[in-house]
């Protein structure tokens, strides 16, 4: 199935008034109309011309089409082929009057898959309205996609969230309506980046006996700019070490998202250089492994004891070259 964006179509934007929204089709009509125009195929493009028309200028149906929208159903929204019964189920095929993709309704006008699907014979179906051959539709709800961002504490850890949804419905008279809901969730620990959370029987309501959809989330970890970097279940972050401690070894204690941790810097480390920890990353049934990358604090020189410290250790490396090789 297409999913059209029919802001796109009308060349506007999705803040255009009505009033643009208007004068765009009254422009697009004078140019792609079939009795008038020189253009290829104008009939198939005034009639997404005029689905668009009909949906953006109608507020009830711009306001549904906003809230599913093209890109919702284009993140992977269930198709309008597996919410359909099976052709000619109780009497109704859903596909009655089609040619080139489009559905011709009983005033004429043709109408594309996704217009059919969110707005005509499907949508009064799912109000149980019935139908010509009697009784009501067993319509299975639609999965919906959504993303959650985490930290990467509550990706340890695990975290309750409280999330707006936004979906559509059908009101009394068949008509498709936007409605928010609020769902309580509890994201488990050890979410990796990239992963899907699915959450049975949380997606788009069914009809008549139809069971709901599932609602899958995507994980995103918050980036943490230079501190620390996620790549799936492996996490990488910088640790500060002392000069001397880089230079002579040192067991160091560090604050990390598993916890405090005693780490062992070798000598002669150089800023850079990862510490392996096995492991340590973001647990699961294979957990990830915590990289620590070593970066060198060095202390400004205040007082006279510390510059006297930091000119015995310039002579003391006469050779030393901090730019180019030693």
């Amino acid at each position: 199935m297409q999913y059209p964006d029919y802001y796109k179509v009308l060349g506007v934007a999705k803040t255009a008034t009505p009033d643009e929204i208007k004068k765009a089709y009254r422009r697009l009509a004078r140019k792609y109309h079939p009795d008038v125009s020189k253009e290829a195929d104008p009939a198939a493009r005034m009639a997404e011309i005029n689905e668009a028309n009909e949906v953006l200028s109608d507020p009830k149906k711009r306001a549904a089409y906003d809230a599913v929208g093209h890109e919702a159903w284009a993140q992977g929204a269930r198709s309008a082929e597996d919410v359909r019964p099976p052709y000619g189920q109780q009497g109704f095929d859903p596909r009655a009057g089609q040619a080139d993709g489009f559905y011709r309704s009983s005033s004429g006008a043709q109408h594309s898959d996704f217009f059919e699907e969110l707005f005509g014979q499907a949508a009064r179906a799912r109000a149980g309205q019935g139908h010509a051959g009697g009784g009501t539709f067993n319509w299975p709800g639609e999965d919906q996609h959504a993303d959650i961002t985490l930290s990467l504490a509550e990706a340890y850890h695990g975290a309750e969230r409280t999330l707006q949804l936004q979906s559509v419905g059908v009101d009394e008279h068949g008509q498709v309506i936007p409605r928010m809901r609020t769902l309580n969730v509890n994201i488990p620990a050890g979410v990796a980046q990239g992963q899907l959370i699915r959450l049975g029987g949380q997606g788009g309501p069914g009809q008549g006996s139809g069971a709901a959809g599932d609602l899958f989330l995507k994980v995103h970890i918050e980036p943490g700019a230079a501190s620390y970097h996620v790549d799936g279940r492996d996490v990488t972050m910088k640790v500060f070490v002392a000069p001397w401690e880089a230079a002579l070894g040192a067991d160091i204690q560090t604050s990390t998202p598993a916890g405090a941790l005693t780490v062992t810097v070798p000598a002669g480390s150089v800023s850079g250089r990862k510490l392996r920890l096995r492991g340590k990353g973001i647990p699961g049934k294979q957990a990830g492994d915590l990289f620590l990358e070593l970066d060198i604090a060095v202390p400004s020189a205040v007082t006279d004891a510390q510059k006297e410290a930091w000119e015995s250790l310039s002579k003391a490396y006469p050779g030393f070259k901090a730019r180019g090789p030693n």
